[in-house]
């Protein structure tokens, strides 16, 4: 973490679409709430049978690995402040339209059939808890809200966010809290926090963990797609993003190693709901159903970020020509992409439709994995390109370990999710060269009245500091 490089000969910048409202804080909490999911209030459960009661140690090598990507992000987001994330660095770094394109759709699909994953659960047991009513419409009714929320705007969107993340996190504390209680009453057991697995060598055991628990780390990426809605991205960005990740990753090992002295492990791996039984086990008095409030609300942030950040991908896809330019518009007096927002809430609602989508989500986390690999090794690509502004650089060394986590990662996913994950680039490379045809069949002459109103870089009407 080398801190800022100083910019190049100054040129012009590009004029700017989306309005700049994120603060620092709110970039923070958007992260955090991100990273920190409704995975978590399931995770210990899996991953004690993996290593045990050594819950800890998974967790935290796993927040090293997601760290190392994080630095490659830090890197080219505020290098390249643009909306598209990693397809933005693919197409420099690549100089390939076919491969900033399969790496933009990836992040797409898995950002859809995530947020359809996240509506689906939100419309389970959780939500039955309280209302019973049928999961296929609550899903779709859930995803309209928030596709409205989004289109409100972002400074709304973010305040949302900040609120449920705060109560998310207050579920989690509520674990450690009581945990910590049920030690000092005399109760619990600290020498589980040792305890490995039997017939499994340690190394293997937390190595096998920490494939599970990186996954409770995805979700950083996604901020990506906001950088032109940040003040100040340069500065901003790499503190958001690193004390987002210290922070989940502090909160997560907290949480692993309340879980382990609270409950042996085999009790964990029982229960549908390990951080449940945590908060029963401890004897403190705290009803059920508030548990299941929190989860809602958890899953509702997690669906509201990724479905902001699916939209802002897509508009900055269109931007680059990747996808149609009518992917670029974007409400006059909100500037949100309205057109990404209802396409992209579209598919998702016909994702729900499709009920099972277990295997279908281990695939978009191999999907993110070749993401993130393009990411480290399109750093190292452009290092030598300079721009004309001041941006964060990370030492060399860090995208490539990233480089080497990624591959490490994908040697863990079986035969099954890489064919998934075959046929979901096949669909898009079928796409992109339906957009090429298209684009080279579209008759040539005078520009169109709304051309460039989709791309941020010739827009001509001025655009509106926050």
């Amino acid at each position: 973490m080398t801190g800022p490089v100083r910019p190049a000969p100054s040129s012009e910048a590009a004029p700017e679409r989306l309005r700049r409202a994120i603060t620092g804080p709110l970039l923070f909490a958007f992260i955090l709430g991100d990273v920190l999911g409704a995975g978590i209030y399931a995770l210990m459960g899996v991953l004690s049978q993996e290593v045990g009661g050594m819950l800890w140690a998974p967790l935290l090598l796993a927040l090293l690995l997601a760290l190392l990507t994080a630095g490659s992000y830090a890197e080219l987001v505020t290098k390249y402040p643009r909306a598209g994330g990693a397809s933005v660095f693919a197409e420099r770094a690549f100089r390939s339209p076919i491969v900033s394109f399969l790496v933009g759709f990836s992040m797409l699909a898995a950002g859809v059939t995530s947020a359809a994953g996240l509506a689906l659960a939100f419309a389970g047991d959780y939500f039955a808890t309280l209302v019973d009513l049928p999961a296929a419409p609550v899903a779709i009714a859930f995803l309209a809200v928030v596709a409205a929320l989004n289109a409100r705007g972002i400074r709304e969107s973010m305040g949302a966010n900040l609120v449920m993340t705060a109560i998310e996190l207050s579920g989690l504390v509520i674990v450690v809290v009581v945990a910590a209680m049920l030690v000092t009453g005399g109760g619990g057991d600290v020498t589980r926090l040792t305890d490995a697995p039997e017939g499994t060598p340690v190394a293997l055991a937390v190595l096998g963990g920490a494939v599970i628990a990186y996954y409770s780390f995805v979700g950083f990426e996604t901020s990506a797609n906001m950088i032109e809605e940040v003040k100040e991205p340069s500065r901003t960005y790499p503190r958001a993003l690193f004390g987002a990740l210290f922070t989940a990753g502090a909160v997560y090992i907290l949480v692993g190693i309340a879980s382990s002295v609270a409950l042996p492990a085999s009790e964990l791996q029982d229960s549908s709901g390990p951080l449940l039984a945590v908060v029963e086990a401890s004897g403190v008095s705290i009803p059920s159903w508030l548990f299941s409030l929190i989860a809602l609300i958890a899953v509702a942030n997690g669906a509201l970020l990724t479905m902001i950040m699916v939209s802002r991908l897509a508009y900055g896809m269109a931007e680059q020509r990747l996808l149609p330019a009518a992917l670029g518009r974007v409400l006059p007096n909100r500037k949100t992409p309205w057109v990404a927002i209802l396409t992209t809430t579209l598919v998702a609602m016909g994702l729900t439709l499709i009920g099972d989508l277990a295997t279908l989500a281990e695939t978009v986390v191999l999907l993110l994995l070749v993401v993130f690999l393009s990411v480290n090794i399109s750093v190292l690509a452009l290092r030598r390109e300079r721009v004309d502004h001041d941006h964060f650089r990370i030492w060399t060394v860090v995208p490539v370990l990233g480089i080497a986590s990624c591959i490490l990662l994908l040697t863990q996913q079986r035969g099954q999710v890489w064919l998934f994950g075959g046929i979901l680039l096949a669909v898009g490379v079928v796409l992109y060269l339906v957009a090429r045809w298209a684009r080279r069949a579209r008759p040539t002459g005078p520009r169109s009245a709304d051309h460039r109103t989709t791309t941020i870089d010739n827009r001509e009407e001025p655009h509106e500091h926050a």
